[in-house]
């Protein structure tokens, strides 16, 4: 297997909480790729030493609260998360408030509308 391909091995299974490091793959690329991942996995849902959430933030939840941010919507759906979760997401949702501009959203939502998608 190509270095590339070991890293982003270790890199996905260092993301999943529930995996340990395989030491059957003992590559360089395998072994940086997966403590990557389990980096990127405690940022955003703290340490695996302190239990694993009910519900775990990736990237595309955290790109969801900014683009609800940034739309001026509510957040609705933040039940279940833990306390370090919800400081990130609030982080994520803040930064889509601040670049927030009312006419923008109206834009998009008649776009959406037009297109037979409605927003609530």
């Amino acid at each position: 297997m190509s270095y590339r391909q070991d890293y982003f091995d270790g890199y996905s299974n260092g993301q999943n909480p529930f995996l340990q490091i395989d030491c059957k793959k003992s590559s360089v690329a395998y072994i940086s790729g997966f403590n990557s991942g389990r980096m990127d996995y405690e940022e955003m849902n703290e340490q695996i030493s302190k239990g694993i959430p009910q519900r775990i933030v990736t990237i595309k939840v955290l790109e969801e609260f900014l683009l609800a941010g940034l739309l001026g919507l509510s957040i609705e759906d933040a039940d279940n998360y833990s306390l370090f979760q919800l400081n990130i997401i609030a982080k994520w949702y803040q930064s889509g408030i601040e670049k927030y501009d009312p006419s923008h959203s109206t834009y998009l939502f008649d776009f959406l509308e037009d297109n037979g998608i409605h927003v609530d």
